[in-house]
């Protein structure tokens, strides 16, 4: 009996982690290597709590809850440098600690859930486009001697 108990254990952990763990925000397929100058990445430790749609205590652990903060890509990506530049993209959003933090729901009888969640980011930055030696004839008219 005893190796059935653990093999359910290690299933149902195996299953939570599963479920509760990394969500990708951007993640771009094509790689693309010509024409890159660098490459950027972080991470940071972001707020991802949720509140009751319906925050009544007891009763909210049977409603939906919306985020407080909105956990997008575009503030990392723009740390890297203009949206036109970044190729190679990816943006993902951990929320393992939210589990252990779970028991904030509990404490507030489903009120309330506070989830620190880890964002990392990384992309490559292409090189500026060389600007063109010749002028357009439209340039040379508008340039005054």
């Amino acid at each position: 009996m005893q190796p059935f108990s653990s093999k359910v254990i290690a299933y149902l952990l195996s299953a939570t982690l599963l479920l509760s763990g990394c969500t990708s925000l951007v993640h771009d397929d094509v790689k693309r290597t010509a024409g890159v100058e660098g490459h950027c990445a972080g991470s940071e430790w972001v707020d991802d709590s949720s509140i009751a749609v319906l925050p009544v205590p007891v009763v909210a652990f049977l409603t939906p809850h919306v985020d407080l903060h909105q956990v997008s890509s575009e503030p990392y990506l723009n740390r890297c440098g203009a949206l036109t530049r970044v190729v190679n993209r990816e943006v993902s959003v951990n929320r393992l600690a939210c589990m252990p933090a779970g028991l904030t729901r509990i404490i507030t009888l489903g009120v309330w859930q506070w989830c620190p969640a880890r964002v990392t980011w990384s992309a490559d930055i292409l090189a500026d486009l060389p600007r063109s030696a010749s002028l357009s004839a439209e340039d040379r008219s508008n340039q005054q001697p």
